[in-house]
C-alpha cells in the first residue's frame, strides 16, 4: 500500500479535529491518505473505547482512508519504546507515505507530546536499511516530509493549509466523535479540558485565526522539520 499522507495522532478524533481538512483536500485531489491512532481513547473522561471504535468507524465512512490502524498503546501513558518506535517505523516502510503528519513535541498533554516523539524517531528508523533487514518486512522508505500540527501549544507555522472549501465536512467529520462533544453526565463540566469544552468554537476560532493571516477564511496551520523547497517562486508569489 503506497500513501501519500500519513497523520499519526495520539486519539481517535485528534486527526479529525487538527488536520481534518488537510485530510479532506487530500482525498478530494485523489490521494490516498492513513491515519494511525496511537490509542483507543479509553481513559478519556467522556466515552468509553467501543463509543470511539464506533465513533472512528463513522468518520472514516466520510474520510475513507486506505489505512486506519490503532498501535493500541495505554491511553495517559503513552511511552517512546524501543519496541513502539520499531512497530510504528515497519508501517511507515509498509505504506511508504510522502508526507507524515504527527502532534507537537511540544505539547502540554503527556500523550500527544510523546506521539509527536514517538512519530519523529519512527520516521528516521523507518529510512535505516539495517534496521529494517533486522524487521524482515519490507526494505527501508523514509517519508519525504515530516511536519507537525497544532495541539494546544502554538507555534509560527510553515505554512497554512486553505480549508475554506471543505470547512463545512471538516465539521461534519468532527460531529461523528459525538461523545467528546457533550457531557457524560451532570457531574461533567468540561473541567478536564484546559482551555474550555466547546471543542468546535475554539476549532473554528484556531481555523479563522490562521485562515486570516493567509488571507483565507479557514486555515490549518503546520510546522516543517526543515526548510521547504520551491522550484517556482510564482506558486508562491
Amino acid at each position: 500500500m503506497k500513501l501519500h499522507m500519513l497523520v499519526i495522532a495520539a486519539h481517535p478524533d485528534d486527526a479529525e479535529i487538527c488536520v481534518g481538512g488537510t485530510l479532506l483536500h487530500m482525498r478530494a485531489a485523489g490521494q490516498a491518505i492513513g491515519i494511525v491512532d496511537v490509542t483507543r481513547g479509553e481513559m478519556g473522561t467522556r466515552g468509553s473505547a467501543d463509543d470511539r471504535a464506533a465513533e472512528t468507524r463513522a468518520a472514516n465512512a466520510i474520510l475513507e482512508p486506505a489505512l486506519r490502524e490503532n498501535l493500541g498503546l495505554p491511553d495517559g501513558r503513552v511511552q517512546v519504546t524501543v519496541e513502539a518506535r520499531e512497530r510504528l517505523a515497519r508501517l511507515m516502510r509498509e505504506c511508504a507515505p510522502e508526507i507524515v503528519l504527527a502532534q507537537h513535541v511540544d505539547d502540554l498533554h503527556p500523550d500527544h507530546a510523546a506521539t509527536g516523539r514517538l512519530a519523529r524517531e519512527a520516521w528516521y528508523l523507518s529510512g535505516l536499511a539495517r534496521l529494517a533487514e533486522l524487521d524482515g518486512g519490507p526494505p527501508a522508505a523514509r517519508a519525504k516530509r515530516l511536519m507537525h500540527f497544532m495541539g494546544h501549544v502554538p507555534f509560527e507555522p510553515t505554512l497554512v493549509v486553505d480549508i475554506g472549501a471543505v470547512w463545512e465536512r471538516k465539521i461534519e467529520l468532527v460531529r461523528c466523535y459525538a461523545s467528546q462533544l457533550q457531557p457524560a453526565s451532570t457531574q461533567d463540566r468540561g473541567q478536564h479540558f484546559l482551555f474550555g469544552a466547546d471543542i468546535l468554537g475554539r476549532m473554528e476560532t484556531r481555523a479563522r485565526f490562521f485562515g486570516e493571516r493567509i488571507g483565507k477564511r479557514y486555515g490549518e496551520p503546520l510546522l516543517s522539520s526543515g526548510p521547504l523547497a520551491c522550484a517556482d517562486p510564482a506558486l508562491w508569489f
